[in-house]
C-alpha cells in the first residue's frame, strides 16, 4: 500500500479542511479520489479525517488503497517494447516512469500509455472500457527501469496474477550497483519487510515471524572495486518475493545500499550525481496458455554503462 506524505507550506494563511488542501496541491486529489482511494490518515503524526483543519507547518500523511482510479485517460506515450502478442505486453521501462496512476502521478504512466497502445478508451467512460483493467499484474518502482509484463485481456491477467503469487513459476533478475561491499560474494536474504514507522515513506528489514511480510533475495556478487577509500559493487539478484522496495530494503540490510537511492542510500562519493541503479534484467515465465518458458532480457541501460566505464577505468577491481 504506498504512502504519501505532504506538509502545508510555511507561507499558508489561516486553516482550511484537510481535503480542500490536497486539492489544491500540484498532483493533488479531488474530494472524490480521497474518498475512494485513502486507507488512513495522520496530521502530524495523528489520525485524521478529511475535514480536519490544517495549516501551515503541518505534515499531512495517507496511506493510499492501490486501487484502479476511474478516469485513467490514454495517452500517446512511446514505450519500448520488448515483446507482444494478443495476450501480453512485455515493456522495458524506462526510469522516472511510474507505474501506475496514484496521487501526484495522475498522468504519463506506463497504465497511460498502454490504454493508448491497445486502442482502449478512457477507463470509466463507457462500459466496455471500464470493463477492463490495465492489465497491471506487478509492478517496477519509478526509479527502477527494466522489464515489466503486462496483460491484455481478462484470462491473461488471471493466468499472470497465479504466477507472481507463487514466484516458484517465474524468475525475476535485476543487475544492480551499490555503495560498499558485502561480507560473503553471494547469499540469501530472509527478513520480513515492515512499514518504517518513522518515516511512512520508507521500510525496513525485520525479523522473520515478526511484524510485516516475508521477504526472500538471493544474491551474488560479480565485481567490487576500490579506490581511495571508496567501493562498489556490482550485484546481480533475484526475488523469490515481491515485495514493495525489496532489492533496497535487502541491500541496505546487509551493508550495500543501491547506489543513487535517495530514500536508502548514501549521498556524495564518486558517483555523486547517479540515479538509482537498479535494473530489471531478465524475466523468465510461462506465458498465457504455453507449456516452455519464455525468457526476456531488457539492455544493459546507458546510466549502468556510464558507471561500469568509469569504475574499469578509474577504480581498481578488487574481487
Amino acid at each position: 500500500m504506498p504512502s504519501f506524505s505532504v506538509e502545508v507550506p510555511a507561507g499558508f494563511s489561516g486553516s482550511v479542511r484537510l481535503d480542500k488542501f490536497m486539492a489544491s496541491v500540484d498532483g493533488g486529489m479531488n474530494r472524490s479520489r480521497l474518498k475512494s482511494g485513502v486507507d488512513s490518515i495522520e496530521v502530524n503524526g495523528k489520525k485524521a479525517k478529511l475535514s480536519t483543519k490544517v495549516s501551515a507547518g503541518d505534515v499531512i500523511s495517507f496511506d493510499w488503497e492501490d486501487s484502479v482510479p476511474d478516469d485513467i485517460e490514454p495517452e500517446d506515450i512511446p514505450l519500448d517494447i520488448v515483446y507482444e502478442d494478443e495476450n501480453v505486453t512485455v515493456v522495458n521501462k524506462r526510469q522516472g516512469m511510474v507505474t501506475h496512476p496514484a496521487c501526484g502521478n495522475w498522468t504519463g504512466t506506463l497504465v497511460n500509455a498502454l490504454l493508448f497502445r491497445w486502442g482502449r478508451g478512457k477507463i470509466g467512460t463507457d462500459g466496455e472500457a471500464a470493463a477492463l483493467r490495465p492489465g497491471i499484474v506487478h509492478r517496477l518502482d519509478k526509479d527502477t527501469s527494466g522489464l515489466i509484463i503486462t496483460a491484455r485481456n481478462r484470462g491473461s491477467e488471471e493466468w499472470l496474477h497465479a504466477q507472481f503469487l507463487d514466484h516458484r513459476l517465474l524468475q525475476k533478475e535485476y543487475i544492480v550497483i551499490c555503495v560498499g561491499r558485502p561480507k560473503d560474494m553471494s547469499g540469501r536474504i530472509e527478513t520480513n519487510i515492515v512499514r518504517d514507522t518513522r518515516d511512512r515513506k520508507k521500510f525496513k528489514a525485520a525479523d522473520v515471524g515478526g511484524q510485516g511480510k516475508f521477504a526472500c533475495s538471493i544474491y551474488q556478487c560479480v565485481g567490487v572495486y576500490e579506490r581511495g577509500g571508496e567501493t562498489y559493487s556490482l550485484f546481480r539478484v533475484r526475488i523469490k518475493t515481491g515485495r514493495t522496495h525489496q532489492i533496497r530494503v535487502h541491500m541496505k540490510h546487509i551493508g550495500c545500499p543501491v547506489l543513487g537511492d535517495p530514500v536508502y542510500g548514501k549521498p556524495g562519493g564518486f558517483f555523486r550525481g547517479a540515479t538509482l541503479m537498479l535494473h530489471s534484467y531478465v524475466l523468465k515465465i510461462r506465458l498465457p496458455g504455453q507449456r516452455e518458458w519464455s525468457v526476456f532480457k531488457a539492455p544493459v541501460p546507458p546510466r549502468f554503462r556510464k558507471v561500469m566505464k568509469a569504475l574499469h577505468l578509474k577504480f581498481r577491481r578488487i574481487r
